[in-house]
């Protein structure tokens, strides 16, 4: 699976679910624990009611892009994408380093805690990490309870989660190595699939215009980092969301070292100038250079 890429492209919400769905599957074939936590997940009615009102609060009450279902797929599977190239070069988990468990668990905690990172936004956009936590923990335990009979490794696993799930935002920042992943992965949803939903709802600003300028983002192997994301804009004012979205994502978490994120403008009729073409971000300072 090396090398496959994750494309994240503009798209009916059937479409980009099935794809996202196929992924993750394809990924956990080799790991059941996580793939059954999938399975159980995605049939939760909790987690599916919690998905539908946080994407109606966000969206319809905030004017912001999708958090709902869609997000949590696409985030879900550009998660295991990167855990996969991760644990390839041999990255040491949390998972593994701390005792509660074995590189298939660490599939478990990433696929869960990013899932349902953004679940609060069902209560409120304010506070909503803390929020998550609370509403994640009935799901987590029912899930888990069917997968884990020890009940020391379920709590070990399900602190892992929470982490996951109150970090993702960097308020404060994660500490692990898959919380980093949680949060790194929900900076790769920036592609104009979103900022559309958005911009139709009447919210017109620098984040809704910049991720219409966003075509798809790529997770390869990279040649000096673990991981390479290679994000495709139509126009340079991406650059703004690759900054603000994924860029602070890496920088400011474990995965600093394991990630290189590189932003390029590529053929769109000559309706840009092309101030930025393309850029990567420097491996020892905190900032894009031209590439």
């Amino acid at each position: 699976m090396t090398g496959e890429r994750i494309v994240h492209v503009a798209s009916p919400k059937a479409k980009l679910y099935a794809e996202a769905d196929q992924s993750i599957r394809e990924r956990l074939k080799a790991f059941p624990r996580a793939l059954k936590a999938y399975e159980l997940l995605i049939q939760d009615p909790e987690a599916r009611a919690g998905w539908n009102m946080a994407n109606y609060l966000t969206m319809r009450k905030l004017g912001y892009n999708d958090h709902g279902r869609v997000h949590a797929l696409l985030t879900g599977a550009a998660s295991v994408a990167i855990l996969s190239l991760l644990s390839e070069a041999g990255v040491r988990l949390d998972t593994v380093e701390s005792g509660a468990g074995e590189l298939e668990d660490a599939y478990v905690v990433v696929l869960l805690a990013t899932m349902l990172h953004d679940l609060g936004n069902q209560v409120h956009r304010d506070h909503h990490e803390a929020f998550g936590v609370t509403l994640a923990l009935p799901i987590l335990n029912r899930i888990l309870e069917k997968i884990y009979p020890d009940p020391e490794q379920r709590t070990a696993l399900r602190a892992l989660i929470l982490h996951g799930i109150y970090s993702h935002d960097l308020s404060p920042e994660p500490l692990t190595i898959e919380a980093g992943v949680t949060a790194v992965a929900d900076g790769t949803d920036i592609t104009k699939g979103r900022g559309r939903k958005a911009f139709a709802l009447g919210s017109i600003d620098i984040h809704s215009i910049s991720a219409l300028a966003v075509d798809e983002v790529r997770i390869l192997k990279g040649e000096k980092t673990p991981v390479e994301i290679q994000v495709t804009m139509n126009n340079s004012a991406g650059i703004f969301q690759v900054e603000e979205t994924l860029t602070k994502k890496v920088l400011r978490s474990p995965l600093r070292p394991y990630v290189s994120v590189v932003a390029m403008t590529e053929g769109n009729g000559g309706q840009d100038q092309r101030i930025v073409h393309r850029v990567r971000l420097h491996e020892s300072e905190d900032r894009f250079v031209l590439d």
